[in-house]
């Protein structure tokens, strides 16, 4: 059975997923490229687009507005699968959009160069919480 939740590994993939986290409200791009998995077979499945294989990921970042990125995260999983796999799953909030909320979801992969995100999906639903 593989071990869960190794205290260093999960260590390492939280300061990964911070290191995703600000680049991403700041629109680093270059950071942006660095923590995912340069591979034809990555995929980010985003709000309104599918995106195969690292160069659409990173021609999708370099076009994307660099307004209107802030945003806060709740209830985030960090769960590691060994040494090697980590899957990191969050809630965001957007002052601009108070009746919705984002899903992000994340599998990250140990490679040579450090933690990469192999495959990603975010999503915007209608946030039912408000109504309770």
């Amino acid at each position: 059975m593989t071990e869960r939740d190794l205290p260093q590994v999960k260590a390492e993939v939280e300061a990964a997923f911070a290191a995703y986290e600000k680049a991403l409200v700041e629109n680093d791009v270059a950071t942006l490229g660095a923590l995912f998995l340069d591979h034809p077979d990555t995929i980010r499945f985003g709000i309104a687009e599918n995106l195969y294989g690292y160069a659409e990921i990173q021609a999708f970042r370099a076009a994307r507005p660099a307004a209107g990125l802030e945003r806060s995260l709740s209830r985030t999983v960090i769960t590691t699968f060994g040494q090697n796999t980590a899957i990191a799953s969050t809630l965001f909030h957007r002052a601009s959009q108070p009746a919705r909320v984002g899903r992000q979801q994340q599998t990250w992969v140990r490679t040579e160069g450090g933690w990469k995100v192999a495959a990603a999906h975010v999503s915007v639903i209608q946030d039912h919480t408000e109504a309770r």
